[in-house]
């Protein structure tokens, strides 16, 4: 989890390569209406969110219920969300890939062919509510590095 271009796309499907499990963008889970108001730069409400969300949460426990794990990079940026994500699932857990403001505004810069505009940059952050119990990595060190962490400290 976290905001735009910490590297949750990058850190969850090497964290799935490396555990063998399946991996999942939750950008891609996003009705068209969604992607066009970020395209515009519009922030989403949380109405927009909801359903969204929910179809994530059902995601998660779809995979539970078969016995398999997987990964979700999805932004998760308010306890609410990630209440309404993770409702009804055991085993999920949370990693806030986190960092320095201006390295996010410099991947921002660099990515192509992303619907997300870099303007909802600062929005982001001011929503964001880092969770107590997550696992909190920089971003600043490299993927390879963070999927050790991740997989040390989460014992997968």
């Amino acid at each position: 989890m976290g905001v735009t271009g910490c590297g949750k796309t990058t850190v969850g499907a090497l964290l799935a390569k490396y555990c063998g499990w399946e991996f999942h963008d939750a950008d891609d889970f996003h009705p068209a209406d969604n992607v066009a108001k970020m395209r515009r730069g519009e922030p989403l409400t949380d109405a927009d969110r909801w359903p969204w969300l929910d179809r994530l949460n059902a995601l998660l426990l779809d995979s539970e219920r078969q016995g398999k794990s997987l990964v979700l990079a999805c932004s998760a940026l308010k306890q609410a969300y990630r209440d309404r994500l993770a409702r009804g699932c055991a085993s999920a857990r949370f990693v806030l890939l986190d960092g320095d403001p201006e390295l996010m505004r410099a991947r921002l810069a660099a990515r192509r062919g992303h619907y997300m505009n870099p303007a909802l940059l600062d929005s982001q952050f001011a929503i964001l509510e880092p969770p107590p119990d997550a696992l909190r990595l920089d971003v600043a060190a490299s993927p390879e590095l963070l999927v050790r962490r991740i997989r040390r400290e989460l014992a997968v």
